[in-house]
């Protein structure tokens, strides 16, 4: 592969990060403002996982700008403390969407709509899936393992996705107030199983728990 053409994967590579980073951001601020004023803790849980998200995402743009300088793929100090960081607040999310839901299936409380949910988890869906390819297409391309598993990791975006649309329609035809708050311990599962794979890949030079799936 000429210098050029490597040049221009990785600063598409750069470019697919900062998107990640700053479409989560907006995924977040949206989704907690809707989530609060709807009071569907699903939506809510969805939008501060996108925010945690964000630390990872600037943990991985480090490392493509790394990838690029001097083509290090080794993890270092800063990538492994925005992995602790992300770890600690994925594993407090997931503490709190726990003990919300339970305690809004106790109560019996029901959103006033998750037309939202449906709304932002469809777009979600379709950015992810867009991300997760390109990542992957630039990755095999420049032969990076790091890339490559940054992509493969990008996939537990689409599945939390999948988790609000499915508990966002299952209300709308329902009207069952408990399928919200079972959506969001869904997204407790996957966000306290991020949160001890940010662990793992902080404590190793495991680039991704995910990487075979």
């Amino acid at each position: 592969m000429q210098n050029s053409d490597r040049n221009s994967l990785l600063k598409l590579a750069l470019a697919l990060s900062i998107i990640t980073i700053i479409y989560n951001i907006i995924e977040g601020v949206i989704s907690i403002f809707f989530g609060l004023q709807d009071e569907t803790l699903s939506l809510f849980g969805f939008g501060v996982d996108s925010f945690v998200e964000v630390i990872s995402g600037i943990g991985i743009f480090h490392m493509v700008l790394k990838i690029k300088n001097n083509g290090n793929e080794t993890r270092d100090e800063f990538e492994r403390k925005a992995l602790r960081i992300t770890g600690t607040a994925f594993y407090i999310l997931t503490v709190g969407l726990v003990i919300s839901s339970f305690y809004n299936i106790w109560i019996n409380h029901k959103p006033e709509t998750t037309f939202w949910g449906i709304v932002i988890s469809s777009i979600s869906i379709i950015t992810m899936t867009l991300l997760i390819y390109y990542k992957k297409k630039v990755g095999d391309a420049l032969n990076s393992e790091a890339i490559i598993a940054d992509a493969n990791c990008t996939k537990t975006c689409l599945y939390l996705s999948f988790i609000l649309l499915i508990a966002s329609v299952g209300y709308t035809f329902t009207g069952i107030g408990y399928i919200d708050s079972v959506g969001s311990l869904g997204i407790a599962y996957f966000s306290f199983k991020e949160g001890r794979e940010s662990f793992e890949k902080a404590n190793s030079d495991k680039l991704c728990s995910c990487d075979n799936h």
